[in-house]
Formats: structure tokens, C-alpha cells, sequence
């Protein structure tokens, strides 16, 4: 049903990213990862989404960011979340060396992965954030090894399947690290054009 379509589609919008929410006979089911719990919403409520008025919407969103499924200003609390995780990556690769670093990724990423797949507009969304905030950094730099560890370790965290490779190229020799997820990579894992070959993939928890 188109409805159910956008309503869903609107709730993923207003919904944390450790939370996902499916359809059900009646209504939908709201999958809390970060706590581990389960919360319903009835097909009148998920309908308000987009066919209640604001006062509803504005109801039901309260009562999301109560029990801790949403929360208000998402786009700058992501990005405020990528620009630290960005700056602290770029900080422990030149502290400690990136192989050091990728030994460590197990204690940043964890092990388990949820059953349901990364979206790919998540993975966009997350992707055009890493990517500005690199770009826009005259500490990063926008140094592809950040940008990937970056990626991977957001991904992970929220339980989403991610894989890190790094890849070399012989002629001129060169090194790359990126994240793919979703059929997407960040950074690209060609950039301009030129094809690496990866030497090294690390899925779950940093194996």
C-alpha cells in the first residue's frame, strides 16, 4: 500500500539511526537496537505521520523522543557526530599508524550484525557527511584512510554490515581505504578513475 509506503518512509526519517521500523498486520514495529526492545504503534498512530494533521505528527514525534527512538535536529547531531569521529581517527593514524589503527577497530565496531540491511539513503546521507566534513577540514584534509575508518566505525556501531578494504595500485604505486555498505563506498574506491585492488577486507568487529 502507497500509504503505508510513506508513512514508513517518513518514520525512518524522524527515527535514530540504532532504530528501524517495519510493517505489521495493524500497524508497524519499531526495533530499538541501542537497548534492545521492541515498541508498536497502531495503524491510526502510524498513519498521523503523514496524513495527521501537525498536531498529531508533533504528538507522535513527542512520544518518539520520550522513549528515546528520535531525536530533534538529527542532521546536525549526525554531523556533529561524523566531525568527531573524523577528527579523532585522522588523530590516532598519525599518532599510532593506520595498521595499529585497524587492530583496534574491534574495540570501536562491534561483532554482531543486525538481520535487517544498511539503506542506501543512509549510507548517501552518511557518505556526502564524511565527505564534507573531510573536504571542509584543513586537519583531515581529506585523507581516504579517516574517511573509511570514519565510515566503517559509524556503520558498525549501529549494528549495520559495513566491510573496510584497502586496496594498492602497482603503476604508479599507490594505497587506498574504503568502506562499502549498501552497494556504496566511502570514499569512492576509484577515485578518479584509477582501480585499486584490495589487499586486506575487515567485516565485524574489526576481523
Amino acid at each position: 500500500m502507497a500509504e503505508d509506503t510513506d508513512a514508513l518512509a517518513a518514520m525512518a526519517e524522524i527515527l535514530s539511526p540504532h532504530c528501524r521500523v517495519t510493517t505489521m498486520s495493524g500497524g508497524a514495529l519499531i526495533a530499538d537496537w541501542r537497548r534492545t526492545r521492541f515498541l508498536g504503534m497502531t495503524a491510526t498512530e502510524l498513519q498521523k505521520i503523514t496524513g495527521g494533521s501537525p498536531a498529531d505528527r508533533a504528538e507522535i514525534v513527542g512520544a518518539l523522543i520520550s522513549a528515546g527512538c528520535a531525536r530533534t535536529r538529527r542532521k546536525d547531531r549526525i554531523d556533529a557526530e561524523v566531525g568527531f569521529w573524523l577528527r579523532a581517527v585522522h588523530l590516532l593514524i598519525r599518532t599510532l599508524g593506520f595498521g595499529r589503527v585497524l587492530r583496534l577497530l574491534s574495540l570501536a565496531a562491534p561483532g554482531y550484525a543486525r538481520a535487517d540491511l544498511p539503506s542506501a539513503a543512509d549510507v548517501a546521507r552518511l557518505k556526502r557527511a564524511v565527505q564534507a566534513h573531510s573536504r571542509g577540514s584543513w586537519f583531515v584534509n581529506d585523507d581516504c584512510k579517516s574517511q573509511a575508518v570514519t565510515a566503517f566505525v559509524l556503520l558498525r556501531r549501529r549494528g549495520l554490515q559495513a566491510v573496510l578494504h584497502v586496496g594498492v595500485r602497482e603503476h604508479p604505486f599507490a594505497m587506498h581505504a574504503w568502506t562499502s555498505s549498501a552497494g556504496l563506498c566511502i570514499p569512492d574506491a576509484d577515485p578518479q578513475g584509477h582501480a585499486f585492488t584490495p589487499v586486506l577486507s575487515i567485516c565485524c568487529g574489526g576481523h
